[in-house]
């Protein structure tokens, strides 16, 4: 009989001798949800009368209908159009709430088709949000009914740097081609419907008050200079161009900001706040009132101030405030969930400060680094991280107390697609290292690497079948 190969394991699964004969392993399993079990868990049972898939709620009841299509491959075929499914036992409850990965569309667009498709890559790995990062300096991505030119001109650039980006470096060759394009309101309800289905939560990023060089671009009355026309920035780095703190420009972004709840039903929202430079801020006479106004030390506080104005549109609707965590250092909301992202002591960092806590560290969990030799590799940003460094990444960092432990909500990994120009290139750096993630952010159990790797080959198959690219293993 094949070896069971689920992926990412369960916590508890125990084979017995025996087997049960069936003629359709899939529709003869009764399903139910019960009360005693928590929202989370699930339980698999299959004996030689049948098997029996309990759950504690909807979603954990699809987690274990994933986890049992992966079990009964390993039946094998029996007489009469029947086969042989191995008797086992699942327990099984995910470890973190917050499994989630990044989709970043704004360097480089990705059609909608595919969205699905990595929704449809999370599910199969039991992970459950969608992070989607709609709006750079490169590219605006969704439909905005108030300002319609966001995307008539701040979805497309007109070429895109080649090759390498370096520190320092001001001049660029460029494609000749121009590149964008953007979701419409209801394509964005069809990805949010889809992956509701499958339990998964989209949570949206509209990244702010830095990174918004195609919106100022749109509209140049949002920059600290107003009378200068820019472009959607073709190239990548940080942009000194970022919103002014007028009240215009904060109730701008507000108008933007309901519409986009309007599509997204997630009770987080993702406002970035990472890497934006306030010197701007520091030689705009206007940000100077703002900030003497305000009695603040710095200009650069100015990004706090700005960030609590717009979430208020979140309070009102009973939404939560998720930014990257340079948030921490501007004076955010208390109840603003923090991303870890800068490195794992950032989270311990966020947590000491009583926020909730999501573990995207660079240094383990960012899959735009390269996963091999940059000599044989796709052209990647940087960084070092091999499948074997995601299967050994440990989302809880250390020197936390229980209390702060508890505040680690889960964990997420990150595609950022500047080096990633459509969806084969994103799978090839996604999978199978999500794979891995997967197993840390659901909680199963440590095994041997080699383990782990017997698990993963036969699971490449399940990758094929949902049509997204990976990078082989050997």
């Amino acid at each position: 009989m094949p070896e069971i190969a689920i992926v990412p394991a369960p916590r508890e699964l125990t084979v017995h001798e025996g087997r049960w004969l069936t003629a359709d392993p899939i529709a003869d399993a009764v399903r139910d949800v019960v009360e005693n079990l928590g929202a989370t868990e699930y339980r698999i049972e299959v004996s030689v009368d049948g098997a029996r898939l309990t759950a504690g709620s909807e979603d954990a009841l699809r987690h274990a209908e994933t986890t049992d299509a992966q079990l009964v491959e390993a039946a094998e075929p029996a007489a009469d159009g029947q086969v042989a499914v191995p008797l086992a036992h699942v327990a099984d409850a995910p470890r973190f709430g917050w499994r989630g990965m990044m989709l970043d569309v704004a360097r480089h667009f990705m059609p909608k088709e595919f969205v699905l498709k990595v929704i449809d890559v999370l599910a199969l790995h039991r992970l459950n949000v969608l992070h989607f990062h709609l709006t750079d300096d490169q590219g605006w991505r969704v439909e905005i009914a108030a300002y319609p030119k966001l995307t008539e001109v701040g979805a497309w650039r007109e070429h895109t740097m080649v090759g390498k980006m370096t520190p320092g470096q001001t001049e660029f060759e460029y494609d000749g081609t121009r590149h964008g394009g953007f979701y419409t309101k209801d394509e964005l309800r069809e990805i949010v419907a889809y992956a509701a289905e499958r339990g998964v939560t989209v949570v949206p990023e509209i990244d702010l008050p830095g990174h918004m060089q195609a919106a100022i671009t749109a509209y140049p009355e949002l920059g600290n200079h107003p009378d200068q026309q820019l472009s959607v920035r073709p190239y990548w780095g940080i942009s000194e161009d970022v919103l002014n703190v007028n009240d215009a420009t904060v109730e701008f972004v507000k108008t933007v900001l309901r519409e986009v709840l309007e599509i997204f039903p997630s009770p987080y929202v993702h406002l970035g706040g990472d890497e934006c430079p306030s010197v701007q801020w520091a030689s705009s006479e206007e940000a100077g009132k703002r900030q003497a106004d305000l009695g603040l030390d710095e200009p650069g506080q100015l990004q706090g101030w700005f960030t609590a104005q717009v979430a208020e549109v979140l309070a009102e609707q009973g939404r939560r405030l998720v930014g990257w965590d340079e948030m921490v250092e501007t004076d955010c909301p208390k109840d603003a969930v923090i991303m870890a992202w800068r490195s794992a002591q950032r989270g311990v960092v966020a947590a000491k400060a009583g926020h909730e806590v999501v573990m995207a560290p660079c240094e383990s969990v960012y899959f735009d680094y390269y996963q091999g030799d940059p000599a044989t590799e796709p052209l990647a940003i940087g960084g070092d991280i091999p499948l074997r460094k995601v299967y050994d990444f440990e989302v809880v960092p250390d020197g936390l107390s229980a209390a702060e432990q508890a505040l680690i909500v889960g964990t997420q990994c990150q595609i950022w697609t500047e080096y990633m120009e459509g969806p084969e290139q994103v799978g090839y750096m996604l999978l199978p290292r999500l794979s891995a993630f997967a197993e840390r952010a659901w909680g199963s159990p440590r095994t041997s690497y080699d383990e782990f790797l017997a698990r993963l080959r036969p699971h490449l198959q399940r990758i094929e079948k949902v049509g997204v690219n990976y990078r082989p293993l050997d």
